[in-house]
This record gives C-alpha cells, sequence and structure tokens, in this order.
C-alpha cells in the first residue's frame, strides 16, 4: 500500500509572527494618537471659542439694556467723597452678564451692595458651564480658599502690577471657579500707588472696567463709571472685549492663584491686562506676572472676543506692544493680530 505524505495545516500563529503584529498594531497607535489627540484639542478649542463668543454677546446685550457694559467690580479711588468711597468686594460683572446666558435665577440670588462672602454658598457656587474652557477644566468647577478682608498685604509684580497675598482678616469662602475674563486695559495709567493707577474704578483703559459707586448708607447703589460703545474710539473690531485668563498649569484650585470668578475684592479675579511688560502667558507654570495676564492650555494661542462679538485665536508670541493697542479702547491705534 502506498502512503501520500502527510500534509499538516498550521492554524496558529508562532511567538516571532505574534511579536510582529503587536509591533505593527504598536507603531499604528502612536501614529494615530497625536491625531486624535489634535482632533480632541480641536474640538476643544472650538467649544472654548464659542464659549466667549457666547459671553461677548451676553455683554453687547447687557450693553443693550443697560446703555453701557458691566463693570468688572466696584472699586473706589483713594481720597474720594463719602458718596463714592464705597465697594471693593461685591460681585463682579460675570455674575452680571447671567441673564443673558439663560442663568437668570441664579443672578437674582445676588445682592450688588453685598460682599461676595456675605451670599449663601450655594450661590456663590452656582458655576454655569460657559464659564469652563474644557482644555482646561471639567465644566461647574467649584473651589475653596480664603476671600481678603479689609487689611490686605500687597506686592507688587515684575509688571509694575500689585496683587494682594494676605489679609489678618481673611474669611474661609468657596465659589465659582473659570477660565474668561473682561480686558480691563493696558498699563498706561500706572501701577505705581496714585489714584490714577489702573485698577481703582474709572482709570481702566479697557471695555470691563473698575467703577467707582454711587453710595448709600456707605453701600454701593449702581456705578458710575460706564464704558459704552460710543467711548470705544478705536473701533469695536479692534478691541478686545473679553479672553482667556492665564492659570498657571498644576495650580487648579489653588486659592490666591485659581481665583472666584465672581468676586470683586481683587481685579484679576475676573479681568486681565495686557501690553508692554503684560505679555500672553506662554510659560504655563508661570506664577508671578502671569497672575495678571492673558493666557491659555490651548498650543500656541490664547482666544479672545473683540468688542464687536468676533472670535479670535492671537498667538502667544504677540508683540505686546500690539496686544497693548488692541487691550486699550482709546490710545488711537486700530491693530489687529495679523500686525
Amino acid at each position: 500500500m502506498k502512503y501520500l505524505p502527510h500534509r499538516s495545516s498550521r492554524i496558529a500563529f508562532t511567538l516571532v509572527e505574534l511579536l510582529v503584529v503587536i509591533a505593527i498594531i504598536g507603531i499604528l497607535v502612536g501614529l494615530l494618537l497625536p491625531a486624535v489627540q489634535s482632533a480632541r484639542e480641536a474640538a476643544r478649542s472650538a467649544h472654548c471659542r464659542n464659549n466667549l463668543r457666547q459671553i461677548a454677546l451676553a455683554a453687547v446685550m447687557f450693553h443693550d439694556a443697560r446703555g453701557a457694559f458691566p463693570p468688572a467690580r466696584y472699586q473706589p479711588r483713594p481720597g474720594d467723597t463719602d458718596a463714592n468711597n464705597c465697594g471693593g468686594s461685591e460681585a463682579t460683572w460675570l455674575v452680571r452678564i447671567m441673564p443673558f446666558l439663560e442663568h437668570a435665577t441664579a443672578e437674582a440670588q445676588w445682592d450688588y451692595a453685598l460682599p461676595y462672602a456675605s451670599h449663601p454658598e450655594p450661590v456663590r457656587s452656582h458655576a454655569p458651564a460657559i464659564y469652563s474652557c474644557p482644555t482646561r477644566r471639567a465644566a461647574g468647577a467649584v473651589g475653596s480658599g480664603l476671600v481678603t478682608g479689609t487689611t490686605t498685604v500687597w506686592i507688587t509684580l515684575p509688571c509694575g502690577c500689585r496683587v494682594p497675598v494676605s489679609s489678618s482678616d481673611s474669611a474661609q469662602a468657596t465659589g465659582a471657579l473659570g477660565d474668561y475674563g473682561g480686558n480691563h486695559g493696558d498699563l498706561t495709567p500706572g501701577s505705581v500707588g496714585l489714584p490714577t493707577d489702573f485698577y481703582y474704578g474709572g482709570n481702566g483703559t479697557g471695555v470691563i472696567i473698575s467703577s467707582r459707586a454711587n453710595c448709600r448708607s456707605s453701600m454701593p447703589v449702581d456705578w458710575i463709571d460706564r464704558v459704552k460703545a460710543a467711548d470705544i474710539v478705536d473701533g469695536l473690531s479692534y478691541t478686545i472685549l473679553t479672553g482667556e485668563m492665564h492659570v498657571p498649569m498644576g495650580q487648579l484650585g489653588a486659592s490666591g492663584i485659581d481665583a472666584f470668578i465672581f468676586n470683586g475684592d481683587h481685579v484679576f479675579n475676573a479681568a486681565r491686562v495686557g501690553g508692554p511688560t503684560v505679555p500672553i502667558v506662554s510659560n504655563l507654570r508661570d506664577q508671578l506676572n502671569g497672575l495678571t495676564s492673558w493666557g491659555s492650555w490651548h498650543p500656541g494661542v490664547c482666544s479672545f472676543a473683540l468688542a464687536d462679538g468676533s472670535v479670535q485665536a492671537f498667538a502667544t508670541s504677540m508683540d505686546t506692544e500690539i496686544l497693548g493697542y488692541l487691550c486699550n479702547r482709546r490710545d488711537g491705534q486700530r491693530a489687529s493680530s495679523d500686525d
């Protein structure tokens, strides 16, 4: 009997073949991962720009309803009379525009004559999702920390900006966190301890500026220093209205660094300045000048909404003189991000 040669049919990989397949899959994943991450960041960046667009439109609608853009906060000037010498720790502009962002019920819980810390915790901690950049944090972020009192100790940063670092009568509080601030202007009014300094009421060169208050029984009842569209003499499309505030990477929720956005006890809680000595932050971990500056966690750019409601992404390498022109509503310079 004649036997035919036995032919085996192999149905399994050898170890070498399996390792080769795994290596190929690893290479493909490595090639695809940056593309996936890039697509996700593109979506987050688009979401952030849409947030800014909605915030800017809310500020414009506030202007149409009240005849001026909202004040960044109440802040008297040194030497003011009793009629104006009140306020300084009440709610910021981000509370005032909430009715135009479909949060009218939350805004109605605020009393603009009372200090931030006097409001109940649920009121302070109501954090609209639109105030958070998805690249940086989850929506609705709430933090806890100290709220400065009346005996604040100040330091001067390299840019010449003064910031509070402690207070003997500070109080523990909670509140909403966020990523967008109003344009308070540039540093041309000065920051040297004079009543003309940029952070005092009416001195800001931007659109969302600190304002002195009309006072009744030592309590603020209305704001005085009103910035109207007609006051933006450089043009609405050449002036920043709002943008992304720098918050150092690794410091989300850190008291005094990632501040309560509704707390008006300091200008930089809900506003920023820009120009010479105050660039857009490129070092994401900057904890010095960066506390006063614009900045984002988007690679190489920071998003802004202009006073006409349009939104643009400016390079973090933007010339600081051009940035200063864009922050100042009345310097006679019609600069753009392309200059």
